[in-house]
């Protein structure tokens, strides 16, 4: 723990959990998506579901979607810079077993054929937690650069991605690999010390058995 953790971020408040962490939650998203969503249905479980709208979560959850950063003036007036961007986007409530209380689950669209649909929950000191992407367990927190390659549960799949970041000189900080079934739908979650080169990502695309690739850059 660091004198970040203890102190928070600096942010637009009220609450470091509320607020800042849900404004880096709708960022993630975005980052994962690709773009500003074009439709976001968003659904808050818990703490976020009954006390959320009067700590900002809804508006902070927006601004993030929209690319602002927790200490941006901008979060109060979100809803109305999303209807001037052209982000449509809904708020409801979720029930998630074993979630923890300040999580939201994300469906996002951006009007060229890209979803996204993603778990995540606000841990306090604006630190967030990635738990599910497209329906896929995941343990991330979005601090690193991050690459998240869906696939097929074929041979090869991971040595194909670590090998082409080796050739680029990204190296990994963190790896974890999950899958819904033997055979089935795999995601390998990569998290790096440096940036991820974009045609990298462009260059995976096109690899037999890849389904989806995606990646946060920190200081995007």
């Amino acid at each position: 723990m660091n004198v970040f953790d203890i102190l928070g971020p600096v942010m637009i408040g009220p609450s470091s959990s509320h607020t800042a962490g849900a404004v880096k939650i709708g960022l993630v998203a975005r980052q994962l998506l690709g773009d500003t969503p074009k439709k976001a249905k968003i659904l808050l479980h818990g703490s976020f579901a009954s006390t959320g709208v009067g700590h900002g979560t809804d508006k902070a959850i927006v601004a993030g979607l929209l690319g602002m950063q927790p200490d941006d003036k901008r979060i109060p007036d979100s809803f109305a810079a999303a209807k001037q961007q052209g982000l449509d986007f809904s708020f409801d409530t979720i029930h998630l077993r074993g979630a923890h209380p300040n999580t939201a689950v994300l469906t996002l669209e951006d009007g060229k054929k890209r979803k996204l649909e993603i778990e995540a929950a606000s841990l306090g000191g604006g630190r967030i937690q990635v738990r599910k992407i497209d329906g896929i367990d995941t343990n991330f927190s979005g601090e690193y650069n991050t690459l998240i390659v869906h696939n097929l549960d074929q041979p090869g799949h991971v040595a194909q991605v670590t090998t082409i970041l080796a050739q680029r000189n990204v190296n990994i900080a963190t790896m974890q690999l999950y899958r819904n079934v033997q055979g089935g739908y795999a995601v390998m979650v990569i998290e790096c010390d440096q940036p991820i080169p974009e045609d990298l990502v462009d260059w995976l695309m096109k690899l037999d058995g890849i389904i989806k690739v995606s990646y946060i850059n920190v200081k995007q």
